[in-house]
């Protein structure tokens, strides 16, 4: 068993918005927790406060509390922080789904999360309607944000004036937030995360883990639905009392005004970003000279990449490694850590043990006396640690053995100083600019097309080294579909990331005796 090298942290045994905002002086209320990238306008956080409570007080007005599920639908505004941790002070749960889903996986989403209100925006309203329409939903429980005729409003919502309601539940038992996640392999399952776990992880991330104070600004274009958005920029920069900088949806000009114009300190990105910030010649056009650290997560950054963004920037480049199941931050490679190499994910967060297991024998791999340990899978424990998949036992003892151990599916190896690197993947999940795409959903979608008579799908490198889902497809005898074709259909019937990027015709799907795609075998000829 490894241990983290850190000393452990205390976890306080509140919610996540008392553990946030409990503290707060008189002089830190009225400094700026958040500011809107595109226009600047600025939020404080007493204003935050004002606005979370008032939230709560309208949704308790309205029947929602402990036992209520709220869907979250919602690019990264400011908004958005009023609404997530409003819901959460209300004693709610939130489910926060993705912006770029069709209006069929929202409503997937919605019934299994079995929530009861949905809160979006008017530019998303198309599908979600569609999807709360389906699911029973009346108009008054589809907030609008922004605002829609027929639906409530932010400023409806926010000009009753009800007070925060007095709510009491055990943190360490009562969900938060319900992300969804494929795990290791399958489809979206509900990730159950408490209080105490999304707590535990911003306890895990203070300084000098990652080294931010109240005078960073933080630039957050990763998604606030996706768990590294929602712990490690949202509730960290919150708790850091630094400043976050919202951008709605990426674009590398507006990207890079924002950093220069507002001057953010440490710019959280995944992989796709640093390529850009690599190689495209308009970062020369901008001021960037603000910045100093890029930090990568949600999938593996490799190390060149990580050298070359750096040089070009003058700044650090690190990253981090979790998962939707633990909150996610399960190693971090510290800024001041320049010993490290970059394409490592560094060493363990305080209060967290880790196991490197042999996939084949089922026995620990040997701490190294000196240089790198021999690979096994990643095992971890710690109070990040989700408590399960919603309704989905089955599941859940796939992930989570009797022992607390939380099975990632990724395969790592450790040096003798503690410091972890993934070179391999057990799990089938594929990392598409870090969001998550399962396999199976693409191998079912492409088995409904007349002309496929068997499929499989894995995740490929593209020329820049990132990760695509690339379908090996088996046609029908006597037909000649042609790879835009399969990419075409598959697109028709997916969300924008999980679109199939490449496609290569084989005679068969390599499988074992008990029908098993060999994803492995298929690994090899990519």
């Amino acid at each position: 068993m490894f241990r983290s090298t850190y000393p452990d942290v205390e976890i306080p045994a509140i919610s996540i918005y008392d553990y946030l905002f409990g503290d707060l002086d008189e002089a830190t209320l009225d400094r700026v927790a958040i500011v809107d990238g595109p226009t600047g306008a600025e939020t404080t956080y007493r204003q935050l406060i004002g606005q979370i409570d008032l939230f709560a007080g309208a949704l308790a007005a309205r029947g929602a509390g402990v036992g209520t599920t709220v869907a979250v639908l919602c690019p990264n505004v400011p908004a958005f922080a009023t609404v997530f941790h409003g819901i959460l002070r209300a004693g709610a749960t939130a489910t926060t789904l993705n912006s770029l889903y069709t209006a069929d996986e929202i409503e997937n989403q919605l019934r299994d999360a079995e929530a009861e209100w949905l809160v979006t925006v008017s530019p998303l309203l198309a599908g979600a309607k569609e999807a709360a329409a389906r699911v029973g939903f009346a108009d008054d429980h589809v907030i609008v944000l922004d605002g829609a005729e027929g639906h409530p409003s932010l400023r409806d919502l926010l000009g009753e004036g009800h007070a925060a309601p007095e709510v009491s539940f055990d943190p360490a038992t009562h969900l938060a937030v319900l992300p969804y996640s494929s795990g290791t392999t399958g489809r979206p399952k509900g990730v159950m995360l408490t209080h105490r776990n999304l707590v535990a992880n911003v306890a895990q991330c203070q300084p000098p883990v990652i080294s931010v104070d109240s005078s960073d600004r933080l630039l957050a274009v990763l998604p606030f639905f996706h768990i590294y958005g929602m712990t490690v920029l949202l509730n960290f920069a919150l708790r850091q009392r630094a400043g976050l900088v919202t951008m709605p949806k990426f674009d590398l000009p507006e990207f890079l005004r924002i950093i220069a114009e507002h001057r953010t300190t440490w710019v959280f990105v995944a992989p796709p970003i640093a390529v850009a910030l690599a190689k495209h010649p308009i970062v020369d056009q901008y001021d960037l000279s603000s910045v100093k650290v890029i930090f990568s997560g949600a999938a593996p950054l490799d190390g060149a990449l990580a050298s070359a963004v750096s040089e070009r920037l003058h700044c650090r480049v690190v990253q981090g490694y979790g998962m939707t199941e633990t909150s996610p931050a399960v190693n971090i490679v510290p800024a001041d850590r320049t010993d490290i190499d970059p394409s490592s994910i560094g060493p363990l967060v305080p209060n967290t043990e880790a196991r490197l297991v042999d996939p084949d024998t089922g026995a620990d791999v040997e701490p190294p006396a000196a240089g790198a340990s021999a690979p096994g899978e990643l095992w971890v424990r710690g109070p990040q640690v989700m408590v399960g998949y919603l309704n989905r036992p089955d599941a859940t003892a796939e992930m989570l053995d009797a022992e607390s151990w939380l099975h990632t599916g990724d395969i790592a190896t450790v040096t003798a100083d503690g410091i972890f690197r993934i070179v391999d993947r057990l799990k089938e999940l594929i990392k598409y600019k870090g969001y998550q795409v399962a396999p199976a959903v693409l191998e079912a979608v492409l088995l409904e097309h007349p002309q496929i008579a068997d499929a499989a799908v894995i995740g490929a490198n593209d020329a820049d080294g990132q990760e695509v889902p690339k379908a090996y497809v088996v046609r029908q005898a006597g037909t000649d579909l042609a790879a835009e074709d399969v990419m075409e259909f598959v697109a028709a019937h997916v969300a924008p990331h999980e679109k199939v990027r490449m496609v290569e015709f084989i005679d068969v799907i390599p499988k074992s005796s008990s029908g098993k795609i060999l994803r492995k075998d298929l690994r090899a000829r990519a």
